[in-house]
This record gives structure tokens, C-alpha cells and sequence, in this order.
């Protein structure tokens, strides 16, 4: 069967899918990943493994696009506002992750260190949609609320950085790359500030050539040529085509007054992308495989939870917050998405020898997640009193 009519029947059955989860009330993303689970290998078996590799270019795309989209959370004057609060926050509830993670992973189920240390890493993003869904179904406004879209924000970015120190060690200590003191030091260090110099550099440009722009469709062009000219750059330096992109949308949004136009244009074009990457994501999940690694898969999943919530407390305690801001934060965080799929992705390519089990672990743990995020979220906001908090606070001015 031509590649072209396959690419056809998976967008189709992935708009099917998403059509059948919105129906449950569930994102979008979950119905994408069980379509691409019923044309796999577990069922179907529309695609071969060939036919996989030949469209990776999809998820270097689509990763890009989303992480030039958190790029766009990072306007300086919003960061002012929020600042050292968020900050903390986010790097509790990211470390309570990892540390719980890893220790789960390398202690109580021994697996090797560079598959504890880099599904662990996999483990501090936060996928936003179903959070801001929940909160535009529910009108919440209110502390818990305004804490967590910024925190989301920052954690996307920490665990991007925290992926690449974590694989650049994973390289070395399984034999892959050179082992020396210098270069553990080194490596990550060069990965995350080029890719950052890089995304800044390409951001400047593209922010003068978007207020150059002759009307949407030419804008949307050039947007699109920069997002792909960091991915390849990135690639050719062995620099971070994730953080290079992010830089560059948190450079353009503090750069450009408008740039609100560059992301729209950019949200026009990507949500045939997204149905093609998430549902080729499930498409790699072999339910054979999933058998053997359920409890690991499991544990994964306990563990990020406890991490979460458990980090998110401690950080609020320790800043004075409110008693239910302690206990609501961390339950707010679970949603887990894009960012950890392309990841997974990334391992596919660079720890192929760990790539079967961690794809498995996280696209069964977006399922989950996915899933019970987006209500765990919205126990979490109503326990917190902020349901229809926007009209009260309207109710109140007035």
C-alpha cells in the first residue's frame, strides 16, 4: 500500500479518534494515541517499523512547533510578575519528580542507571491543554489558578534542560560517547547555552522579517522556514532543536509587539501535525511489549504522581502558601503529553538499546495521565474553591 493513502487512512482514523474522546469528555491527544494503538502493530499493523522511520521528520515538526509555543509563555514582564514564587515552585515540584522517579526506577526495580536517569528526566513536563481546558469548562479563577499556567510554563522548560543533561550523561556512561570528568561537566553545559545562543539569534531575525511581513500567509512562511531552519541547525551542531525553538518564541514574544499574529499563524498550521504525531506516537506502542513492562509502566506513574504532589507541597510550605495551595498544586500537574512523547522519540534515536520500554512507559503513562490529569485537575480547583471564580471576582468588582 502506497505511503501517501496510509498517511490518509491515519489522519482520518485520528480525527475519528479525537472525535470519540471529545464525546468522552476526554483531550483530544487520548483519542489520537488509541487510534494510532489500533492501526499498530497490536492490531492493524497498517505501518511498518520502515514506514515509521521514513516519517519521523513529522515529530521533529511538531516537537518544534510546541516548544516554539512555550516559548511564547516567557515574556519578561509576565516572568517579572510571577518570578522567584513560580520559580521555586516549579523547581520542587520538578526535583520531587525526578529524585522520586529515579529511585523508583534504579532502586526498587532495578533497572539500569541510564534508563532510571533518563525516564526520570521524562517525567517534569506538563502537558497544558487539559489544564486550560479544565479551567475554561470550570471559569476558575484564583490563587491555585494563577499559579499553575506559569508553573506549567517553566516546567515544559526545566525538563527540556533537565532531558538533555540526563541523555548527554546516558550517552557516556553506557558507552556511546567518550567518558571523562570534563565532559560530563562540559557536554550539557555546551548543548543548553548554544542551543539558547542559537534560538536567540534566530529569534532576533525572525522577529525583524515578521514586522516585514506582507499579510498572515507570508508571515505563517516565514515562521515555519525558522522553526525548521532551528531544527536543522540544531541537528548539524548536535545542540537541542527543542530548547533552540523555545528560546526563539520567548525571544520573539518579548521582541515583537504583536506576536500574537506569529503564533496564531503558527496554531493555524500545526493541528494536522499534532493528529499526525500524536497518532503516530500510539502507533509505537506494541501492547505485547506493554505486557512485559506493566508494572514498571505502573510504578512510573505512581511515582511521578507522588513526586509531583509531594515536591509542589514542599515548595509552597516552604514559601508560606495557603494549606490548600500545598495540597492542590501538585494535583494539578499531572497531565502529561506532547513534550514526553517527542522525547521518548529522541531516545528512540540516541538510546536505541532503552528506546522499546521508555516509548512503552510513556505513551502508556500519557494514556493514564491524559486521562485522569484533566480530573484530577479539576477535584483540585473545586476543593480549592475557585470554580466560577472569574464571575465572582466580576460579581465582587461590581
Amino acid at each position: 500500500m502506497d505511503l501517501f493513502f496510509k498517511l490518509s487512512i491515519i489522519i482520518l482514523i485520528g480525527l475519528l479518534g479525537g472525535r470519540v474522546a471529545k464525546k468522552l469528555a476526554l483531550p483530544s491527544v487520548s483519542g489520537y494515541i488509541v487510534a494510532g494503538l489500533i492501526l499498530g502493530p497490536s492490531f492493524i499493523d497498517l505501518v511498518s517499523k520502515q514506514d515509521l522511520g521514513s516519517l519521523g521528520f513529522i515529530t521533529d515538526i511538531a516537537l518544534a512547533a510546541i516548544a516554539f509555543s512555550i516559548g511564547s509563555e516567557f515574556l519578561i514582564s509576565d516572568m517579572k510578575k510571577v518570578g522567584k514564587r513560580t520559580l521555586i515552585l516549579t523547581i520542587t515540584e520538578v526535583i520531587g519528580a525526578f529524585l522520586v522517579v529515579f529511585i523508583v526506577m534504579f532502586l526498587i526495580f532495578r533497572q539500569p542507571f541510564e534508563f532510571s536517569l533518563v525516564i526520570a528526566s521524562m517525567s517534569a513536563a506538563t502537558a497544558p491543554a487539559g489544564i486550560v481546558m479544565v479551567i475554561r469548562e470550570l471559569r476558575a479563577d484564583g490563587p491555585l489558578v494563577k499559579t499553575i499556567l506559569p508553573v506549567v510554563a517553566l516546567d515544559d522548560a526545566l525538563g527540556i534542560m533537565a532531558f538533555g543533561v540526563a541523555l548527554s550523561l546516558a550517552k557516556m556512561t553506557s558507552g556511546l560517547e567518550e567518558f571523562t570528568v570534563f565532559k560530563i561537566v562540559s557536554a550539557p553545559l555546551i548543548e543548553i547555552f548554544g542551543s539558547l545562543l542559537l534560538g536567540f539569534l534566530l529569534g532576533i531575525v525572525l522577529t525583524y522579517l515578521a514586522k516585514k511581513a506582507k499579510g498572515r500567509d507570508e508571515l505563517l512562511k516565514i515562521s515555519l522556514a525558522f522553526i525548521l531552519a532551528g531544527v536543522g541547525v540544531s541537528n548539524f551542531f548536535n545542540l537541542s532543536p527543542l530548547l533552540t525553538s523555545m528560546m526563539m518564541g520567548g525571544t520573539l514574544v518579548n521582541l515583537k509587539q504583536n506576536s500574537k499574529r506569529v503564533f496564531g499563524t503558527i496554531n493555524e498550521f500545526t493541528p494536522p501535525i499534532n493528529l499526525l504525531f500524536f497518532t503516530l506516537a500510539g502507533m509505537s506502542l506494541d501492547l505485547r511489549v506493554l505486557a512485559s513492562v506493566s508494572f514498571l509502566g505502573i510504578g512510573y506513574i505512581l511515582a511521578r504522581a507522588i513526586g509531583k504532589i509531594v515536591g509542589a507541597g514542599v515548595g509552597a510550605r516552604a514559601l508560606g502558601e495557603s494549606v490548600t495551595m500545598q495540597k492542590y498544586l501538585g494535583l494539578s500537574l499531572l497531565t502529561q503529553g506532547g513534550i514526553s512523547i517527542g522525547l521518548s522519540s529522541i531516545v528512540a534515536s540516541e538510546l536505541p538499546q532503552f528506546s522499546e520500554s521508555i516509548i512503552t512507559v510513556i505513551l502508556f503513562s500519557v494514556l493514564v495521565f491524559e486521562i485522569m490529569g484533566p480530573i484530577l485537575a479539576k477535584v483540585a480547583i473545586t476543593k480549592a474553591g475557585e470554580v466560577d471564580g472569574v464571575l465572582k471576582n466580576k460579581q465582587v468588582k461590581e
